[in-house]
């Protein structure tokens, strides 16, 4: 049975039932942007088939009231402000697990993002300032500078489908951008701001950070109690209390489940199965919990919503225009919309652009991009993608006809900006080779996963040590999704030859897998003998076979000294090399087995042939472009 077809669509156990599905934007985003952009369309037929049910629909009041306290607000009102408090909670949570264990855990990649989001955002404000200065609609300038993450994300994903670092950076400057538009949408577009509400919200925000220090295990329950006032707060202040989402998610931690952690959910879902009282149900429960951080728990339970529901929620509340020839006519001339649709199309580019050579300028910050020129062309493009924040600035910043023309031009400029990134990456495409190559020989170096370097004198290697790219795998000879794996890399071995070495370091799970360690120290026995491949591929076959008798069957099989073997696995001989394989797991975050590196880097998610293939191909090509560098 292949990995493929194996229960699970081969991801490995851990991975495959705990990983958040934000991991996967490419399937996620895209989806989700096409979600978005079916509701833009439904909107728009809807406002202009039946103009006044659009209208009163969105306009209906609706109020939650306890006693004399009361919150009112139209049902437009509780989308954009309840509501999308979800979605930013989640762009919070995915910044947060970057900086907490992407490429931005090395804080200093982060200075990049925020000065090119700065510059982004100037860019756009001055375009739209010198298109309206004096004019009528000069204070609706915050309309043109915030980029949408959603929607940017998943048009990157359809132009640039392989732009993982890319998709960082764009998230990463996206994060700072709507920090920074909803800074000016509670200060600049706000009129009567209540003291005492901002404290309290300030107060509340504060405890929820300090919360994770506290020591009782109800802690969730009271942040989500705290959220809520939070959230509450912030509205009855007057500042738009979306914020509150994005400042709460960039709170919680993200880590990678601790290998302790998982091996005590063991115990207890075993205690459990051999006495299944409700007492044992609530602690096993808790214990799976705890074992993956509040930051994957809520993007695991909140994306597939934010995405597929409440962001196209948004579009059908927010983008309606009843069109007619004079709305047309007045918004190809209006200096609102061509203020828009300038300021996103060319001053945002241009400013992350012009931003970014300076921060990276030897006599500046002398940073490092970590990516390519023509590749951040691109970005700073679809960069000019906005709706959500530029929608919710338009409603505070204009009225009636003037916000029909905002409008008009907030989804012109998405359309432009999106063809202009597909124009980008389709010149940068047909470059020659050796100008992408000179240009990614000087970007920022990939940080590595991988906690200890593969030693030839230590490691065990399949394939040439000088090989460019290496394949590495924490592995447990009991694990079945190992079993499943092994075919899968002795294809990609076959396939790529002298261009791939692969790697395995020991990782048994004697929590679940009581035969595992004894089967890793017979191995190292048998590589004692210069038998190790030949072992662990024995070993691999017969999973179900790790006792002693079979042991020293396979030394047998293998004309090995069996008495030598025996004794090696008996005192337990080897037992400080697998040891030494675990403690680098362990620094590596790996906590469960199949887990594959491809040169330093972890491979997330899949691991049937044409992932592995495509994974390893493209790690490949890197070092090709490299090395020709």
């Amino acid at each position: 049975m292949t990995a493929a077809s194996a229960p699970g669509g081969g991801r490995t156990a851990w991975a495959r039932n705990l990983a958040a599905p934000v991991r996967d934007y490419l399937s996620t985003e895209t989806v989700g942007a096409l979600a978005l952009l079916g509701a833009v369309v439904a909107a728009l037929i809807w406002a202009n088939v039946a103009p006044h049910s659009y209208t009163s629909v969105w306009g209906t009041e609706f109020s939650l009231r306890i006693g004399s306290w009361s919150l009112h607000a139209t049902l437009r009102e509780w989308v954009n402000q309840g509501l999308m408090t979800f979605f930013f909670l989640v762009v919070g949570l995915e910044a947060k697990r970057e900086l907490d264990l992407g490429e931005l855990r090395e804080r200093r990649r982060l200075a990049l993002p925020v000065v090119a989001a700065i510059g982004g955002a100037a860019g756009a404000i001055i375009v739209y300032l010198v298109i309206n200065a004096g004019g009528p609609g000069a204070h609706g300038w915050g309309t043109a500078m915030s980029t949408d993450t959603a929607f940017a994300l998943g048009i990157l994903a359809l132009i640039a489908r392989r732009g993982e670092r890319l998709r960082v950076f764009l998230l990463s400057l996206a994060v700072v951008d709507d920090l920074i538009a909803l800074v000016v949408l509670g200060v600049a577009y706000t009129t009567n701001i209540s003291v005492t509400a901002l404290v309290v919200a300030i107060v509340l925000y504060a405890t929820i950070v300090l919360l994770r220090f506290a020591p009782f295990p109800a802690r969730q329950p009271v942040a989500v109690v705290l959220a809520v006032g939070l959230w509450i707060a912030m509205f009855k202040s007057g500042i738009d209390p979306v914020v509150s989402g994005l400042a709460v998610g960039l709170a919680l931690s993200a880590y990678e489940p601790g290998r302790e952690n998982l091996e005590r959910v063991t115990e207890l879902s075993r205690s459990f199965r051999e006495q299944p009282t409700p007492e044992l149900a609530r602690r096993a429960q808790q214990s799976v919990a705890s074992a993956i951080s509040p930051n994957e728990r809520l993007q695991y339970d909140l994306h597939p919503w934010t995405s597929y529901l409440i962001v196209p929620v948004f579009a059908l509340a927010n983008a309606g225009i009843v069109f007619n020839s004079s709305l047309i006519s007045d918004a190809v001339t209006s200096p609102i919309t061509i203020g828009i649709v300038a300021g996103y199309v060319l001053g945002k580019p241009l400013g992350i652009l012009i931003s970014s050579w300076l921060a990276t300028h030897p006599r500046t910050l002398s940073l490092r991009l970590p990516i390519s020129w023509p590749i951040l062309s691109g970005g700073a493009a679809v960069a000019g993608i906005g709706f959500t924040v530029s929608l919710l600035i338009a409603n505070r910043a204009f009225s009636g006809r003037e916000l029909d023309e905002a409008k008009i031009g907030v989804l012109a400029s998405a359309v432009l900006a999106s063809l202009i990134g597909f124009g980008v990456f389709r010149v940068v495409r047909r470059l020659p080779e050796a100008l992408r190559a000179r240009q990614i020989a000087r970007t920022e170096s990939e940080l590595l996963d991988l906690a200890d370097d593969v030693d030839a004198d230590r490691d065990h290697i399949r394939g040439p040590e000088e090989a460019p790219v290496t394949l590495l795998e924490y592995g447990d000879f009991e694990c079945p999704y190992c079993g499943q794996a092994e075919p899968i890399v002795r294809e990609l071995l076959q396939s790529f030859g002298a261009d791939l070495r692969y790697v395995f370091r020991h990782l048994p799970l004697a929590d679940v897998h009581p035969s595992a360690q004894m089967a890793a120290e017979a191995a190292e026995a048998a590589g004692a003998q210069g038998k190790f491949w030949e072992m662990h591929d024995l070993l691999l076959d017969h999973q179900d076979e790790l006792n002693p008798p079979a042991l020293r069957r396979y030394a047998d099989d293998l004309g090995l000294d069996a008495d030598r073997f025996w004794e090696d696995v008996r005192t337990r001989e080897f037992a400080p090399r697998i040891a030494e394989d675990v403690r680098t797991a362990d620094e590596s975050g790996v906590a469960g087995t199949p887990t594959f590196f491809i040169n330093g880097r972890r491979h997330q998610g899949a691991y049937d042939v044409d992932t592995l293939n495509t994974a390893v191909r493209r790690a490949h090509n890197q070092a090709r472009i490299r090395a020709a560098a």
